[in-house]
């Protein structure tokens, strides 16, 4: 059984996709606990009605960064992740979380990097006048939204799309990208080769996986 440790900030609606894809598909993967650095993160409650363990890192209780990101460390460490997924969470992490989780730790961005990074993505790439937008599941390295590629999910941009349509199309194919992208990483069909990612075929568990999903109106 793979273990994950989930970090939110939010309304954890990644974190619930995850673990209904886990339930439907049976893979051998157990989310074993749920880190916010929000008190009043509504994602805590969609673990908490699934029995799931909670906890909260306040980081505004915490001198900086780094003594946020060591305190951070030293919790996950008890909890003997494989993976450690961030699912809305909004801290940048310093380098040394980086190095001490490396290759163990991955995000998921509402662009398609390394296009759009930071925030308002979706109102970037509406100025960019784009056709097509998405997100990519990426494994976290210490530059901001970088990192070798999973997966990306492609969704088109209309003419007359407004910041929160956009949002919403692509929010929809995270959630399918997402969960698929964690089970084929874990599985061993994804490794990682000269920082860049290796798509095998195969895995120790199937996924259904595919690297680059488009969105219906694409396909």
């Amino acid at each position: 059984m793979k273990r994950l440790s989930v970090l939110i900030s939010g309304r954890g609606s990644n974190l619930d996709a995850l673990l209904s894809a886990i339930q439907r598909h049976g893979w051998p993967i157990s989310v074993v606990a749920v880190i916010s650095n929000r008190p009043n993160a509504p994602g805590l409650e969609i673990a908490r009605a699934k029995g799931i363990a909670t906890e909260v890192l306040d980081h505004r209780q915490f001198a900086d960064r780094k003594a946020f990101d060591a305190a951070l460390a030293q919790r996950l460490e008890t909890q003997r992740p494989d993976l450690v997924v961030l699912a809305g969470f909004m801290r940048l992490l310093t380098a040394e979380f980086c190095a001490r989780f490396r290759n163990r730790l991955v995000n998921i961005h509402p662009s398609l990097l390394p296009a759009f990074k930071g925030l308002e993505t979706h109102q970037q790439a509406l100025d960019a006048g784009v056709r097509v937008h998405g997100c990519t599941v990426h494994l976290v390295t210490a530059e901001l939204d970088h990192g070798p590629i999973l997966a990306q999910a492609v969704v088109p941009v209309h003419p007359d799309d407004t910041v929160e349509a956009l949002a919403a199309r692509v929010l929809k194919m995270e959630h399918e990208i997402y969960p698929m992208a964690i089970a084929a990483w874990l599985s061993g069909q994804l490794m990682i080769q000269e920082d860049r990612i290796i798509n095998r075929g195969e895995g120790a568990f199937p996924t259904g996986f595919m690297p680059c999903r488009l969105h219906p109106d694409l396909a």
